[in-house]
Formats: structure tokens, C-alpha cells, sequence
């Protein structure tokens, strides 16, 4: 009976944390009670609810045990506990019933386990991109003696690390793509002073730390997160119209890869967000380094009308490189996220010709050139009433990306435009995609009566990221109010770099990022030594 089934649910704290909820015995009502969820907490992020029953504690039928009982077993769980939950309605229909909740049958069919709020996913290391400022990198290093590793260290709140990812206790992998993990403290104090200006970190955090040694897994960039990373590669999904994609691929002896060139104004690829030089990395997720010319052209053509397109310019290719990292890290991570194609099929299309040199303009073609759908974040401005703002904010413990979720009709959030699934960018004009939950939920907790958020929905979301578009309050039609304080990447950074014994470098290194330059592409119809291919 589905009434009898129960929910396996996970949650993970921190030390000094708790679960975010109460255990309680009431009279009058049977069972162990769930009460005072507190918003945010693991236990509202998991889905649990005001007068769900625990029945088991990490497999233990617990349903008939005295409450202290139970409360210990929970205490002595550690950092991580398990629970059957039954929900309230179901819970009492099982009792007046006569259900055994102790029978295992009644447990089958359950949903998936979940942790904190989403199906538990394996930790990952992280890479960390530190661009100096004028007062170091803002973190120092430490070494314990009789334990291995060198872990971070005073890292300074919106200093250079900190905004790059780098948090308290996070242990060194790699440096710039070198392994450092059996150096001394004093060999890798050398290595972080040798970078210069920029440095790419391979780090681990404790959780991270533990299920690698408990795996017997060695950390390395190929079970890395690159979220934290500031440049980004860009994934172009397209649609071919009759005069194809808009663009040259371009390949020269002279250099290594695939190059984007001459887009069409208003084609499928200037839309899609390709850019001249672009290095194309990968085709529909298949990575083509080690392609031909030919061979990445029929790739694109095996893709009938749609394509979609790994692309990153020279900034991001320099910085992966630095960390030995491989730009489809970051389509591997963004690939269930990646928005859809257009439901409408295009005008067919004629088979590409091997005259490279031959350029249609998109003004020849007399095919109308579909509306495009408008993609915006919004500026919602709540005021807080009685019952609050009238909004969840979700997230995953510890992870950063936060969004909007139970919207009270008629309350504040929906009156100022809030909405089930909306990702939050911006609080009080603070930018906080890279914040913890717990950072996004005290800087609203702070916020007092008024509270401004910078909000995109999914569709709005996805399409924007997909095409390398930073979201700010500029990209809105109305000017930015005046209430909306200014970000805190427009402050001026304070940051330190420091190291063990006090020891700090007294000499400021300044260096100015190069400016780029601007590769000109040659056509098939100017130069011998160049392949070039109208897509």
C-alpha cells in the first residue's frame, strides 16, 4: 500500500552544526515527531516536513523505543545519519490500520535515497584560479608536523582566494598542474611564490579528503569540479538554416586546433554566442584535438540540422591549460543543464560543398529569420510582512548555486515577481552564485525588512550561461535603483598573502593582464597554407 512507504532520507552537518529540526515526543499524538524545522537546514533541504515520523535511525525500526533512546543514536551518528521518514497523514492511516512498520516488505518501493535535499553525489577535488592583486593572494599555508598535507589557512573574506573558491582547510593537491602532495611545507610555500601573478590550485576540502582515502582514490584535475573557475568555455547549440550555420571553420598548419572565423551577423552562430578565434574543442561532446579538418566537418554534418559546439576563446584556454584541466570538464558539468534545441525544424538544408571560399551572405537568402525569445534575469524587491518573506531558499549543504522554491501565493516574494525555481545571482547587490547556502541565507537573514534580489529563471538561466553571458542587473532595461547597494567586486579588495611563521613577501609584484590579441583569419581564397569550411 503506498501509504505504508517510507522515504530514505540523508543528512550531512558540520561540526558545531546541527540537523536544522527537533525530535519530539507530544502528547497525544503517537510516534517520533519532526518539529521547528529551521529554513535552510539539511532537514528542510532534504524534504523533510513539520509532523513527518523517523521509524528507523540508520536501519533501526525505532518506532517503538523510548525517545532518548532515539535521540542518542541520532547524536552518536556523527556528521551523517540516516532515516526512514513517513509522513504525517500516511503515518496515522498505518496505526488506525494495524500496519506493521517493522515488516521490510512495507519498506519496498521507496524513493531514491537523498542527501540534504538531492540524490548524494560523490565529493569532488576543486580548481581554484588566483589571479594576484596588489596584496597577494589572500590565504596562508600550513603544515602540521606527523600529519601529512599542507592545508589553507587564513583566508581572507573577499580576498583573491577567497573569491576563487579557496576555503578554510582545503588541502594541496596540485599547483599548476604539478603534483605536491608528498612536498614539504617549506617546497610548496617556494612553488606558490613562483607562479607570479597567477596561480591554479587543486585543492580538496575534509569531505572530499576522506571519501578519496576511504576509496583508495588519488585526487587528480579529471575528478575536479571547475565550477569555481572564473573563465569559462562556451557551449553553442544551433540550429542550421538554409544558408547553413554562419561560420568558417578554420584550420592552419601554422597552429594547433579548430578555429571559429568570419560569423554571418545574425546567423545561427553569432545568436549561439560563437565568437572569431574561438578554439572549438568538441562536437556534441566528442572532443577533436586529434581530428582532421575533414574529420570535425563531417562530425558537424552527422549532426543533421542541430549541432552543438564546444567553444573557448584564448584567456580560457590559457587558464586551463595552466591547471592541465580539459575545457570538457566543464561540459561534463553543465551537460544536464544544457538548454534545449528549438522545437521547430528548420528549412532543409543542402549538403555542404568542398568550395570552402564560396561566402553567402544571410541578406541573399530570403528565409525569414524567426523572432528570438527575450532572455533576462529580474529585479524583485520584497518587503518583508508578519509571516516573512514568503519564500524557501534551496540549496545543497555546502555547495555553491542557490534557488527559489514554495513561493507563499500572495506574499511578498510572489508579489514582487518571485518564482518557484528562480536562481538567485545577486543579494542586495551582492553577487553570490559562488556563496554557500549558508552565506546567501545570513546575508538575507541581514537584510532586514527590505530585501532586493537579481533573480533568472531556468529557461533564462541556462540560455544565458550557455552563451558565456555574465549576469547583471545592466542586462534590464530599467537603470539599476538606487537602493540596490553596489557589489562587492566593485569595493576595493584588502588581501594578504601570508605564510606559516609570519613570513610575507615585502616586494609587490604588479603585472598587468596582457591585453589579447586579435588573431585575424585567413579565408581558403587569400592563403594556400589554411583550410577553411562555411558551416
Amino acid at each position: 500500500m503506498a501509504w505504508t512507504k517510507s522515504r530514505i532520507v540523508t543528512l550531512t552537518k558540520r561540526e558545531g552544526q546541527s540537523y536544522g529540526f527537533y525530535l519530539r515526543v507530544e502528547q497525544g499524538e503517537e510516534g517520533h515527531l519532526i518539529r521547528s524545522l529551521e529554513m535552510g537546514g539539511p532537514a528542510e533541504l532534504a524534504g523533510m516536513k513539520d509532523g513527518d515520523r523517523i521509524i528507523r535511525v540508520n536501519g533501526t525500526f525505532v518506532d517503538n523505543m523510548e525517545h532518548n533512546q532515539v535521540a542518542d543514536m541520532v547524536r552518536k551518528s556523527g556528521m551523517t545519519v540516516t532515516f526512514h521518514v513517513i509522513g504525517e497523514d500516511a503515518y496515522k492511516q498505518a496505526k488506525a490500520d494495524g500496519v506493521n512498520l517493522a515488516e521490510p516488505q512495507s519498506q519496498t518501493g521507496q524513493n531514491q535515497p537523498t542527501m540534504n535535499g538531492v540524490s548524494a553525489p560523490a565529493p569532488k577535488a576543486k580548481l581554484c584560479y588566483l589571479q594576484k592583486s596588489s596584496r597577494g593572494f589572500g590565504f596562508s599555508l600550513k603544515s602540521t608536523k606527523g600529519d601529512r598535507g599542507t592545508f589553507m589557512t587564513g583566508v581572507i573574506s573577499g580576498g583573491v582566494a577567497d573569491q576563487a573558491g579557496v576555503k578554510e582547510g582545503d588541502r594541496v593537491v596540485e599547483i599548476n598542474g604539478e603534483k605536491c602532495e608528498s612536498a614539504t611545507h617549506d617546497q610548496i610555500v617556494q612553488k606558490v611564490k613562483a607562479t607570479g601573478t597567477s596561480v591554479m590550485l587543486l585543492l580538496v576540502d575534509e569531505d572530499a579528503d576522506k571519501y578519496f582515502k576511504n576509496k583508495s582514490i588519488r585526487p587528480a584535475v579529471a575528478n575536479a569540479t571547475v565550477r569555481h573557475l572564473p573563465h569559462k568555455p562556451r557551449i553553442a547549440d544551433m540550429v542550421k538554416r538554409a544558408d547553413g550555420y554562419g561560420f568558417m571553420l578554420k584550420a592552419e598548419p601554422n597552429r594547433a586546433g579548430h578555429y571559429i572565423g568570419e560569423i554571418d551577423k545574425g546567423s545561427p552562430a553569432e545568436r549561439a554566442g560563437l565568437k572569431d578565434s574561438d578554439r572549438l574543442v568538441a562536437v556534441n561532446g566528442d572532443e577533436i584535438h586529434s581530428c582532421t579538418h575533414e574529420e570535425v566537418v563531417e562530425k558537424i554534418h552527422q549532426q543533421g540540422n542541430k549541432c552543438c559546439l564546444l567553444v573557448l576563446d584564448a584567456v580560457t584556454e590559457q587558464m586551463y591549460k595552466l591547471g592541465g584541466a580539459s575545457p570538457l570538464l566543464y561540459y561534463e558539468e553543465m551537460r544536464a543543464n544544457l538548454p534545449s534545441y528549438p522545437e521547430s525544424e528548420p528549412e532543409s538544408t543542402p549538403a555542404l560543398t568542398p568550395a570552402p571560399a564560396v561566402h553567402v551572405p544571410v541578406s541573399a537568402v530570403p528565409a525569414p529569420i524567426p523572432a528570438e525569445t527575450v532572455h533576462k534575469p529580474k529585479l524583485c524587491r520584497l518587503e518583508k510582512t508578519a509571516a516573512g518573506y514568503g519564500f524557501h531558499l534551496n540549496g545543497i549543504q555546502g555547495v555553491h548555486g542557490q534557488y527559489i522554491k514554495e513561493v507563499v501565493k500572495g506574499g511578498a516574494a510572489d508579489r514582487a515577481g518571485v518564482e518557484d525555481e528562480d536562481i538567485v545571482v545577486e543579494v542586495n547587490g551582492v553577487y553570490v552564485e559562488m556563496s554557500t547556502h549558508e552565506e546567501v541565507v545570513n546575508l538575507i537573514r541581514k537584510s532586514g525588512d527590505r530585501l532586493v534580489l537579481l533573480l533568472a529563471g531556468k529557461t533564462a538561466y541556462d540560455h544565458l550561461r550557455a552563451q558565456g553571458v555574465t549576469i547583471t542587473p545592466q542586462l534590464l532595461d530599467e537603470e539599476p535603483s538606487a537602493d540596490i547597494p553596489k557589489p562587492a567586486s566593485a569595493q576595493e579588495e584588502e588581501t594578504n598573502e601570508q605564510h606559516q611563521d609570519n613570513e610575507s613577501d615585502k616586494e609587490t609584484e604588479k603585472t598587468a593582464t596582457p591585453p589579447r590579441s586579435r588573431t585575424s583569419s585567413s579565408s581558403s581564397s587569400s592563403s594556400s597554407d589554411s583550410e577553411d569550411q562555411r558551416l
